[in-house]
């Protein structure tokens, strides 16, 4: 996996609106495959933070646990990221 690769992903990571399913579906990383990467990659503080908000109730990480109007989450630099395999199709 590339640097770029595991940048965007640990981005997506940390976005509270784009699930894990995202992340599956552009990167192949199953949820405990996304932890695992995030438990290497951030520091140790960084990561517990990360999953306190993520297991807070505030983050929308799984689509069956998300609310039924987000239909859909669009980063405002959406145009700017390149190398986005979800934005080509």
């Amino acid at each position: 996996m590339e640097i770029i690769d595991i940048d965007r992903i640990i981005e997506m990571a940390w976005e509270d609106r784009t699930p894990f399913e995202a992340i599956t579906i552009q990167f192949g990383l199953s949820e405990s495959a996304t932890i695992k990467l995030m438990r290497t990659q951030l520091k140790r503080n960084s990561f517990n933070l990360w999953r306190k908000r993520l297991n807070s109730g505030v983050s929308q990480k799984h689509l069956i646990k998300r609310n039924a109007a987000i239909k859909r989450f669009k980063c405002a630099r959406q145009k700017a990221i390149t190398m986005n395999k979800i934005s080509k199709r």
